[in-house]
């Protein structure tokens, strides 16, 4: 990825006036996100990831949290009010949300789905999140994001 090349992400958050800071680092799906967050040098409880469900309804639901933490499933079927949720496959997400493994965004997913943030996000200046693909990330405000994709922010782990 070139220097001054947009991401969908990128672009979403351009065109709602919302500011943001890209950084970018060499692609690599096998980094785990303690590692990014090392490669950021940034503490890894700024450092968010995006979570793709399924809930026993049939719909899709997103959390995003701190990337050294766990998805609590049971908390996060209460949250969206859903009976259980489990994570999709892998091979699903492309398709569903239009971003890789590693490189999922809550921002410019192919679809609208609810969406919640982990509480501890509030507590920070800045968070980061995947901009939209393996080795980017954008550094911004939590409650811009929250703004941005519709979300609440609840206890998730």
């Amino acid at each position: 990825m070139k220097k001054n090349e947009k991401t969908n992400v990128m672009r979403v958050l351009d065109q709602k006036k919302i500011p943001y800071t890209a950084h970018l680092y060499q692609p690599d799906a096998s980094l785990s996100g303690e590692e990014i967050a090392g490669i950021l040098k940034e503490d890894a409880g700024k450092v968010f990831k995006t979570l793709v469900t399924q809930g026993k309804s049939g719909q899709y639901y997103v959390f995003v949290i701190p990337v050294a933490e766990e998805l609590d499933l049971k908390k996060a079927a209460r949250a969206s009010g859903e009976k259980a949720v489990s994570m999709i496959k892998q091979k699903e997400l492309l398709p569903l949300t239009g971003y890789v493994h590693g490189g999922c965004s809550p921002v410019g997913m192919k679809k609208r789905f609810p969406t919640f943030i982990h509480e501890t996000a509030q507590n920070c200046e800045e968070i980061y999140v995947s901009a939209g693909k393996v080795g980017a990330q954008i550094e911004l405000d939590p409650a811009d994001l929250a703004r941005t994709v519709g979300c609440d922010f609840t206890d998730l782990v």
